[in-house]
């Protein structure tokens, strides 16, 4: 069960020690990273527990049981069978998308993304040096598509490369089956390499049905990059997944610098074992706080800034406010730290034409989200 939090959650949150915790003056309540405030699965803090105990601290070598853990969690959960020799262990996301962009691609080559999108997609381009084509998600009827006609005439323009979010950070939209059948067609056709981020997959609420890109026929060539990070809330434990979409999409990849896998933290891939097969209980808990607040944050903003525009997430805990009610203005994250003592991310961080927007960080406790809500309110006065 999750614990109950304390009678004034804030002070304890505020001892913590994560980048959340310590990258504004504390004063300032941050709602911004992709962090949760609840406490780390007890099945996952007894095996960090252990291993320590045992002195069992060293580099990581080969770890047949976190593809069998996948597989397990893969099946039981989307009814995705996959092979668990396809599971390759890497520090986490980010440099699983650098290192198989630089196999796969050459300087100059183009890469695909649909913003609004996770902001570090954008630098993980730029690390690799390739080039950045965007086809923005269609906004209709309160609802994030993909342009699948967009996307085909990237593909035919040459896109090398395409690098999807599902679910999509920050818009919390889940790709439905029949458009990533679309898009793995469209690939087959022309030629593109499929990557898909499906860090916040577990994170899907009960009303929605995800799809593994994997689990796609004509997927053979894609490949999935993800990791329980968010989902356990274990981001500092650095580890995460390759899972390639066949044996030869990972001889593809198989000329990755030995240090991909060397870099992996031991504690965080045992970890991502222990959650996958031992924590799913404290996810599925999680899960129905975090529907909670949801629809409470849904409520609050009724209540207090009606102005706001909110469409709750399918997944995950990351809600995508548009301001744009309040007028222009280039820093919202600016007047709502100076004004409010609140922080979140700005919109043009996840695509240059979302400055009306911001993400905001709900998974945390009821009294947190009320008052982060309250210091919006006073932020956007």
């Amino acid at each position: 069960m999750l614990k109950e939090p304390s009678s004034n959650p804030l002070s304890e949150l505020h001892k913590k020690t994560s980048s959340k915790w310590r990258r504004y003056p504390t004063d300032v309540l941050p709602m911004h990273v992709a962090e949760m405030d609840f406490d780390v699965a007890p099945q996952i803090r007894a095996e960090i527990i252990d291993r320590a105990s045992h002195s069992d601290l060293g580099y990581l070598g080969p770890i047949p049981e976190l593809g069998e853990a996948m597989k397990v969690f893969a099946a039981s959960r989307w009814e995705w069978q996959l092979d668990p020799n396809l599971v390759s262990p890497v520090v986490d996301v980010g440099v699983a998308a650098v290192e198989i962009f630089r196999v796969l691609a050459k300087p100059g080559d183009s890469v695909l993304i649909n913003s609004p999108v996770y902001t570090n997609f954008f630098t993980w381009i730029d690390e690799a040096k390739l080039n950045m084509l965007d086809v923005p998600l269609i906004k209709s009827n309160d609802n994030w598509t993909l342009d699948l006609a967009g996307i085909e005439s990237a593909f035919k323009a040459g896109v090398k490369l395409y690098l999807i979010c599902n679910p999509q950070n920050p818009v919390g939209r889940v790709h439905s089956k029949l458009e990533l059948a679309a898009i793995s067609n469209l690939a087959e056709r022309y030629g593109v390499i499929v990557i898909s981020d499906e860090i916040h997959a577990p994170l899907t609420y009960l009303d929605q049905t995800f799809t593994p890109y994997l689990s796609i026929p004509n997927s053979e060539t894609a490949y999935v990059i993800t990791s329980a990070s968010k989902s356990w809330n274990i981001a500092g434990l650095k580890a995460a997944v390759i899972v390639s979409g066949s044996k030869a999409a990972a001889t593809k990849i198989s000329t990755m610098p030995p240090a991909v896998h060397w870099r992996t933290s031991i504690m965080g891939a045992f970890a991502m074992v222990t959650a996958l097969t031992g924590a799913v209980d404290w996810l599925d808990e999680t899960l129905l706080e975090l529907d909670k607040n949801r629809k409470l944050l849904k409520t609050l903003l009724a209540e207090l800034l009606p102005e706001v525009e909110y469409q709750i997430p399918e997944s995950s805990y990351l809600a995508w406010l548009n301001l744009a009610a309040f007028g222009e203005n280039n820093s919202w994250h600016d007047q709502l730290i100076s004004q409010g003592k609140v922080a979140i991310v700005a919109g043009q961080d996840f695509g240059k034409q979302y400055k009306n927007y911001v993400r905001l960080n709900f998974a945390t406790y009821p009294e947190v989200l009320i008052e982060g809500v309250n210091r919006m309110k006073l932020g956007l006065g």
